[in-house]
């Protein structure tokens, strides 16, 4: 693959990141073409990049967050963001109180569940700006200082740049904003400006991926610094996105980097390329050299950043207790993406689960809805008390609306029956598994009432287990946010067939 051209330098001055910058004349652009990228294979691909930078970098960031003041806040727009950290944890509400405590402990991050990918694009900008006033408010009242992490898709769906731009009008301006869409547990890599999803040992361009042709998030550019401009409609050029390559990682290692983010136009947007966890760690220890010189950066970001953000080793993957009741389990399946379907006929091959279909044409109709979910309730609660597994799911016909807002409130109808029912359930299960990032936060805080969980880690790659707080109707419970797109055809069955 020929190396993506150098683009020319930002100009100087306020960007569309910078809440007093005059709005601009949006631009349309033609670069790169969509079809001069075609699908590569990952094993030619890499063998033809520099080696991965030497050295350990791990502990040197983890002695640079010890040593920081500033405490590391993500806001995730979905519950998977916590697929690659254990022992933190997450939050589901951002009232001043909770966020003074949380920034006054001990831990060096936390996360706040934001949902904001299921909501349009204006609420979604409205929340974020209170939870940063709060958050600014919370800090000031203690004297604390933070950085601020916007973590959302991989597969680059979510409010972009809606939700950096609330950030940035909340919190003033940033020197620029990173983006960094690398996730190496779900196949996702960016190389030569080109973001690819993995299948097998085939790289597709996102563009190319079902992900793109999402109906309130979709996207037409694999190119990063097209994905850009066409996020923004043209208000940010493509040439003007400056971008850090696997080159720069690799063979000038954290001090070109460094410069590199020094010599970034003010208001800017920068694109961070990565194949393997070793490219984050040299990007953060640049990194660390920029904010040595006073840059104050925003992060867009997939899972992956964070913990090379703080250092993190990987963890070990989370093992179920060897007891853990006698109840049986419940299994909930919303997400709609293909993966997420297959995942669920490998499923349902396994014989002894109770299968619980929920009629999405049902649940739309006012007459049919309250019908459906007292059927579906009853019968989960005779096999949850039975001690036999249960998977719950949605008819996988997927209604669409003629629109994303109209799309978005479909979604949110049926997740809402979601909720519903999982409020009707009496017999605490043995472990919950919630597939889709939607259904698992809308779970998380209207079904169970979470307030604060903790990560206890991942019990696949990219799938985190959280334990539930005592404020909820099921405390303790092992929660497993399972997201949609993650993991192979069998990963759902070896996700239960772990609790036994």
């Amino acid at each position: 693959m020929p190396a993506a051209p150098k683009p020319p330098q930002a100009p100087q001055g306020r960007s569309p990141f910078s809440p007093t910058n005059p709005s601009r004349t949006a631009r349309w652009w033609n670069w790169p073409s969509n079809e001069m990228i075609s699908r590569v294979n990952k094993s030619e691909l890499f063998a033809t990049l520099p080696a991965p930078w030497p050295q350990d970098l791990l502990p040197g960031i983890r002695e640079a967050v010890a040593a920081s003041p500033r405490k590391f806040v993500v806001l995730d727009d979905d519950p998977t963001g916590t697929q690659t950290v254990c022992d933190l944890p997450v939050l589901t509400t951002w009232d001043v109180p909770a966020l003074r405590a949380e920034l006054a402990n001990d831990a060096p991050c936390f996360y706040i569940l934001t949902n904001s990918r299921s909501l349009p694009a204006s609420e979604a900008h409205g929340l974020n700006l209170e939870i940063a006033r709060n958050l600014k408010l919370a800090a000031a009242e203690i004297g604390a200082e933070f950085s601020i992490v916007s973590r959302s898709d991989s597969t680059l769906r979510g409010h972009f740049p809606g939700e950096p731009l609330a950030l940035a009008e909340a919190l003033g301006d940033f020197d620029a904003v990173i983006v960094i869409p690398y996730f190496e547990a779900g196949g996702r890599y960016t190389v030569g400006d080109i973001h690819y999803v993995a299948e097998g040992d085939t790289l597709v361009p996102t563009a190319e991926t079902p992900f793109a042709r999402d109906a309130a998030f979709g996207y037409r550019s694999s190119n990063m610094r097209a994905w850009v401009a066409e996020k923004s409609s043209g208000k940010i050029n493509a040439h003007s996105v400056a971008t850090i390559s696997i080159h720069e990682l690799r063979q000038g290692g954290p001090k070109i980097v460094g410069g590199r983010l020094l010599e970034l136009a003010f208001g800017s947007v920068c694109v961070v390329n990565a194949a393997c966890p070793r490219d984050l760690e040299v990007f953060v220890q640049g990194l660390l050299l920029a904010e040595a010189e006073g840059r104050r950066f925003l992060f867009r970001t997939a899972a992956s950043f964070v913990s090379a953000r703080l250092g993190l080793a990987p963890c070990s993957l989370w093992q179920p207790p060897a007891t853990h009741g006698t109840t049986g389990g419940l299994t909930v399946v919303g997400s709609y993406v293909p993966k997420t379907t297959i995942q669920l006929e490998a499923l349902l091959a396994n014989s002894k689960l109770e299968r619980m279909e929920i009629s999405v044409a049902a649940i739309l109709q006012a007459e049919l809805r309250a019908a459906e979910l007292s059927r579906i309730a009853a019968q989960t609660n005779r096999a949850l008390a039975a001690g036999r597994d249960v998977v719950v799911f949605t008819s996988r016909t997927l209604i669409e609306g003629g629109d994303a807002a109209t799309s978005l409130d479909i979604g949110g109808k049926v997740s809402a029956a979601l909720v519903e029912m999982l409020q009707r359930i009496e017999t605490s299960p043995r472990y919950l598994i919630a597939k889709g990032g939607i259904t698992a936060s809308d779970l998380a805080t209207r079904g169970l009432g979470v307030k604060r969980a903790l990560v206890l880690g991942q019990i696949l790659p990219g799938v985190p287990v959280w334990e539930l707080g005592a404020e909820t109707i099921f405390p303790g419970l092992p929660y497993v946010v399972f997201p949609g797109n993650v993991g192979g055809s069998e990963a759902l069955r070896e996700v239960v067939a772990k609790f036994g």
